[in-house]
């Protein structure tokens, strides 16, 4: 069955990038109390969930999120400057360069590549060529539905011209995977770009 599998889903952060989580984390250090706070708060805090989701599906801009969000902060004790928010939450991020290569070697072979990602700031796809990254890119604030629902994988599947039993969706956070894999598509959970080649290469039958 893993021969069947010819085209990519990719997520951007903590794929293409360095760790979102781990950005985050440097975030909530920075702010001089608990390090986990701003993680907790998205994942826990029913505000900042609210706020998060409304954000990824495009309901509220980035501004508006940075105001709600820098609200619930210091509602748990940080001193935190509203403006440019979400991009100190992101400065830790790099682009991975060796997932560039990998993507670009794939769609190289005839693999096609949709990008499945979350919205998240203003800015946050800056420097990245998305149209040499993939074929097809699928963000959620333009589609108004965020990853994990199975709408947005079946958007980039129709995009791509596949069903989705031919794809693979590598994503860093398993919920993602679990999402897609309502609609059959493979997951891979992604920790690093030779375990991403060598996953895709050995579970199906992508070689690179």
């Amino acid at each position: 069955m893993g021969q069947d599998r010819t085209a990519l889903l990719v997520d951007f952060g903590g794929v293409i990038t360095s760790s979102v989580l781990r950005a985050f984390t440097e975030f909530g250090a920075s702010l001089g109390g608990d390090p986990g706070l701003p993680l907790r708060l998205l994942a826990r805090d029913q505000p900042s969930r609210a706020l998060l989701a409304d954000h990824e599906c495009g309901r509220i801009d980035a501004e508006t999120f940075e105001r709600g969000f820098a609200e619930r902060l210091r509602a748990h004790g940080a001193e935190v400057a509203t403006e440019g928010l979400t991009a100190r939450m992101q400065a830790g991020m790099s682009i991975d360069e060796d997932m560039l290569a990998l993507l670009g070697e794939v769609r190289a072979h005839g693999h096609p590549v949709a990008l499945v990602s979350n919205s998240f700031g203003n800015g946050t796809y800056d420097g990245v060529d998305l149209a040499a990254v993939a074929d097809v890119v699928v963000i959620s604030g333009e589609v108004g539905i965020r990853k994990p629902s199975r709408r947005i994988y079946a958007i980039a599947c129709e995009r791509l011209g596949r069903d989705p039993e031919e794809a693979v969706m590598i994503d860093d956070l398993q919920q993602n995977l679990d999402g897609a894999a309502r609609i059959g598509i493979a997951g891979v959970l992604h920790t690093s770009a030779a375990d991403t080649r060598r996953q895709l290469a050995e579970r199906f039958g992508i070689t690179i």
